[in-house]
């Protein structure tokens, strides 16, 4: 779900039998490699799971927190400082966000 032109909200990208009811890893990272070809940064805010950067050339950020909770001052700080960062590197950068559901964090 494009929240803006630049601000992508998903489900956790899986793998295994989670793909078939959460969004394939690999298709993830084929839509972001066809539509923004090295200009998207994936944010995991799920501190239950994680998957191997390599499927996004390593350019993912983990904030670590908890399911029906909320963040951490200092960790919605580096957040949002991280994406002004990569949101002023270029014009063309996007974010994709994701927690395990694509909502609650």
């Amino acid at each position: 779900v494009f929240l803006t032109d630049r601000i992508i909200a998903m489900s956790f990208p899986s793998s295994g039998k989670q793909s078939f009811y959460r969004n394939p890893i690999k298709e993830v990272a084929r839509f972001l490699d066809t539509k923004h070809p090295d200009h998207y940064k994936v944010y995991n805010l799920c501190s239950e799971k994680g998957y191997d950067p390599k499927y996004f050339h390593y350019r993912v950020e983990r904030i670590f927190i908890d399911d029906h909770n909320v963040p951490a001052l200092q960790d919605m700080l580096k957040f949002t400082a991280s994406v002004r960062e990569w949101m002023n590197q270029d014009e063309k950068n996007v974010i994709a966000i994701h927690c395990k559901g694509g909502k609650g964090r």
